[in-house]
């Protein structure tokens, strides 16, 4: 990074991994200059204020940021309480923004459009690893400026670009003209927007945390608003997935989601579909028919969508960009986090030299890291920015020094069950020999979830 002297790191986002990537690069003397979309930091978040983490407080704040925080006065709330996003946000990332190094370099209301290399589009090459940067940015007084900068350090995420409800990846026929009718994703149903469910036909679609913590939360909306009628379909032929690992699950909060939704299940709280692929969408005047690709359909009078995110690329399309072709992770990372035939939720320790991208001095972090992986954990965005702060400052070895401090649950352990398709002990040759969670060293990134396989060794 040779025009580090003169010109400012771009970080886009202002989220906790953005914010944490500015921390390390104070701390690295290096000069961030942090680009967030929403009107403060940490608004994605604040869109789910209503829902707890699974995690600690102790693994969701940043070692650098916690620095800075402790040398203003700030006192760390309770390390083992579970936070709400709200809080998140309240006790943490809002001190943080205001602290003078960060709130002096964070414009809100900023919106990165395109990154580029000045006069230069991807098809050249020749000057290109020392050429700045450009980002063009739509700022709140409503004009465009372009911004150049030494370096890139994308932490946008991926909450403004939900899934489809539809199948194959692609919008199920007439979802766009239904849009009326489905929610953003994780609404507040029994708080700020419980007007839109209350005495209603909910159906939920989707079978990860964001579905539980949703169906949960209509069923305490139902014991006040007993007219309002709970449905949720799931593409797979079972709901285990969402029902987890219980008690073999690394993070008790994730584990103990799962057995409520079942119970609530079984109790005919919640009416569920399986095997429901979701091939179109009728609107009608008050309502929409959701039809699957076996031809059963399901009335509504609104849809929640729980069915993931993926990376919105379309801001990097002139930079050269090394993506796993499935996942849209870099390259290296993809395999490792497949939700095809990963999910016990842990990864390798990773930093620079596997987040970086052919043009030099970019790099991809946080959850948008993870692509269209659902696994991510606040822990794993930190330790990456660390070592990619320490890449950017020229602490190679620093950048290369990659870990993370998590009890023994971070690694896949054998009464947890592995990442790989078939459970696997420690004495197992055939398991050491494949690299996937065998290897002792390095410690494993995150908590299992208990489960055994992805979804390659599933009907779904």
């Amino acid at each position: 990074m040779d025009s580090a002297q003169s010109l400012p790191v771009a970080v886009i986002g202002a989220g906790p991994v953005g914010l944490a990537a500015a921390a390390h690069l104070l701390e690295r003397g290096l000069e961030p200059l942090i680009f967030e979309a929403g009107p403060t930091a940490g608004a994605a978040v604040g869109q789910w204020r209503h829902i707890r983490l699974f995690s600690p407080w102790r693994f969701n704040t940043d070692a650098a940021a916690v620095r800075l925080l402790e040398a203003a006065g700030w006192e760390a709330p309770r390390p083992t309480a579970l936070p709400y996003g709200g809080e998140l946000i309240d006790n943490y990332l809002a001190p943080l923004a205001a602290l003078p190094q960060i709130s002096s370099r964070l414009e809100t209301g900023a919106r990165v459009t395109a990154v580029t290399r000045q006069g230069l589009d991807k098809t050249h090459i020749k000057g290109r690893d020392n050429t700045p940067f450009v980002l063009r940015v739509e700022h709140a007084d409503g004009e465009t400026r372009d911004h150049t900068v030494a370096a890139v350090i994308d932490a946008s995420g991926t909450w403004s670009t939900r899934n489809p409800l539809g199948t194959s990846g692609l919008p199920a026929v007439g979802e766009e003209a239904a849009e009326k009718r489905i929610s953003a994703p994780l609404p507040d149903v029994t708080g700020r927007d419980r007007a839109s469910f209350a005495g209603r036909r909910v159906l939920v679609v989707g079978a990860g945390h964001s579905a539980a913590n949703t169906l949960i939360n209509l069923a305490d909306l139902a014991k006040d608003e007993p007219d309002t009628r709970i449905l949720w379909a799931v593409r797979g032929a079972t709901a285990d997935k969402v029902y987890g690992g219980g008690d073999l699950d690394g993070l008790p909060a994730r584990g103990q989601l799962g057995g409520r939704v079942r119970r609530l299940v079984e109790a005919g709280k919640i009416e569920l579909h399986t095997g429901f692929g979701i091939a179109s969408i009728k609107a009608l005047d008050s309502s929409v028919t959701v039809g699957s690709v076996d031809g059963r359909t399901l009335d509504a009078d609104v849809v929640i969508p729980c069915t993931g995110f993926r990376p919105d690329l379309a801001i990097l399309r002139e930079l050269r960009l090394n993506l796993d072709p499935a996942i849209e992770a870099p390259m290296e990372l993809g395999p490792l986090i497949d939700p095809e035939f990963h999910s016990c939720g842990t990864v390798p320790p990773h930093g620079a030299k596997l987040l970086a991208h052919p043009d030099m001095d970019f790099y991809i972090v946080g959850m948008k890291s993870y692509g269209r992986a659902p696994t991510f954990l606040l822990a794993t965005g930190y330790e990456q920015v660390r070592s990619v702060a320490a890449a950017l400052a020229g602490d190679q070895e620093s950048a290369d020094t990659v870990h993370l401090e998590l009890p023994e649950t971070g690694v896949c352990s054998t009464d947890a069950g592995t990442s790989c398709d078939v459970p696997a002990t420690a004495q197992d040759p055939a398991a050491a020999e494949s690299g996937c969670c065998a290897a002792p060293e390095p410690v494993l990134v995150g908590f299992p979830t208990g489960l055994t396989h992805g979804r390659s060794g599933t009907n779904n």
